[in-house]
């Protein structure tokens, strides 16, 4: 990046830090509820060490910040992550998966392939992702950290009466947007994780960092790879590199959105260096984003603040953290995964609004020819299908890979020849200009 931008990025995340702290502050933390539950639970398999975790994490976030300039997040491989949880990876397995999708996002993004894949990709398709990863943080929540609690149990501090609390003070908030709910939730959640790691004599203690490195042997590296790291691939390139960057361009018009290839050289940057050291596998998502985004953060500010803080606990205090945070209420993690998950199906909205990138350009193309529209109802309805098609089947298979594959054969059936001569025939008005030259059409 020219030294030129980067001050820009700084002066811009300087200013708005001044400006709204206490939302910036609020949004850095607005990622916490995918990012908690994932770390705890390697961490307390032994896959990966939560000091390094924290500590590269927290490195990577105050990159990011400084040079892209958006609270882009920085949060575990899904697919990685909930296959080393149900089979209990070693340091070695994880590394070498998070390697492999590095390497792998490394070549695709110094060949071309990403922006090429970026390009090809038709906005109903890219909102389609988005929506139903959106969906998925909701089901997810409900199904995992919701369900297991009752009206006052496991616990005092964590059953469904905090939830609905947590919940309708977030319906509350999406009235009074200035209120920094994910900092109050966050700050509530610390305070009941405190006091039953007290009543439990299980308080965090001073715990220097102590690297390690880790050098996966011929059978990690193969486990890891074909059993966790191809999956995690196409959920990567998808959801992670072309869906966050047109989240970011819709989100935040008026800072410089990043390019797909500088996205895809961070994710593989990130992994390459934290990987070979006990940290969790990383990549950038677009429901972390729009987390970040929901709760207030809306420049880099809010992640280098959340990487300061990351760095000061995991040099300090690093795995005796996992008793606290392992008692932080799912009542408050789930409706914040909940508020996550609702931002971004939001996104969605705009599909057919000159707010989409394609129907923006297709808008400007039209100047000048009078009142002639962008877009019409049948390719309204067609753009609708297409969108939920993705959602329905990335939802239901729980696979980013088969909403994208699912969504694409939609497209392209719709992009038939009977269908583009219709489409043409309503958008141009073929059937005057025909008829002016005497030609019918049966």
């Amino acid at each position: 990046m020219p030294a030129r931008t980067l001050r820009e990025v700084s002066i811009r995340n300087l200013k708005v830090f001044r400006q709204h702290y206490v939302s910036e502050i609020s949004g850095s933390l607005g990622d916490l509820g995918t990012f908690l539950p994932i770390s705890i639970a390697l961490s307390v398999n032994g896959t990966v060490s939560l000091s390094s975790t924290l500590i590269f994490s927290g490195l990577f976030n105050i990159l990011t910040g400084l040079f892209f300039g958006i609270p882009l997040p920085v949060q575990p491989m899904k697919a990685i992550a909930a296959v080393a949880i149900a089979r209990s990876f070693t340091h070695g397995e994880i590394a070498a998966a998070g390697i492999f999708v590095a390497v792998c996002i490394f070549v695709f993004s110094i060949t071309g392939i990403l922006e090429w894949f970026a390009n090809v990709i038709p906005i109903p398709v890219v909102k389609g992702i988005q929506v139903g990863a959106g969906l998925s943080l909701i089901i997810s929540s409900a199904g995992k950290l919701l369900s297991s609690l009752d009206w006052i149990s496991p616990s005092w501090a964590d059953n469904l009466l905090w939830a609905l609390a947590a919940f309708i003070f977030l319906l509350v908030t999406n009235i009074y947007r200035d209120v920094p709910y994910a900092l109050i939730v966050f700050v509530l959640g610390i305070v009941f994780a405190t006091i039953r790691s007290a009543l439990a004599a299980n308080l965090p203690s001073f715990h220097f960092w102590s690297p390690f490195v880790v050098v996966p042997h011929l059978e990690e590296w193969r486990v890891g790879a074909l059993d966790a790291g191809i999956g995690q691939i196409p959920l990567t390139t998808l959801n992670s590199i072309v869906a966050v960057v047109h989240l970011a361009g819709d989100l935040l018009p008026s800072v410089r959105t990043p390019s797909i290839t500088s996205i895809g050289l961070s994710v593989a940057g990130m992994n390459l260096l934290g990987c070979w050291l006990g940290a969790m596998p990383v990549c950038h998502g677009s429901g972390g984003l729009a987390a970040q985004y929901r709760f207030g953060a809306r420049s880099g500010s809010s992640v280098v603040f959340l990487g300061l803080f990351k760095l000061v606990i995991g040099v300090f205090f690093g795995e005796s953290l996992v008793g606290l945070l392992k008692r932080f209420p799912s009542a408050l993690l789930g409706v914040m995964v909940i508020a996550s998950g609702l931002e971004l199906v939001s996104v969605g909205e705009s599909l057919n609004t000159a707010g989409a990138r394609d129907l923006g350009r297709a808008e400007q193309a039209f100047t000048g020819l009078g009142s002639m529209p962008a877009i019409s109802e049948s390719e309204r309805k067609r753009r609708w299908t297409v969108m939920m098609v993705t959602v329905g089947l990335l939802v239901g298979f729980k696979n980013d890979a088969i909403g994208f594959v699912a969504g694409m054969l939609c497209h392209w059936i719709y992009s038939m020849p009977a269908v583009n001569l219709e489409r043409f025939r309503e958008r141009w008005s073929l059937t005057r200009i025909w008829n002016r030259r005497g030609i019918r059409l049966h």
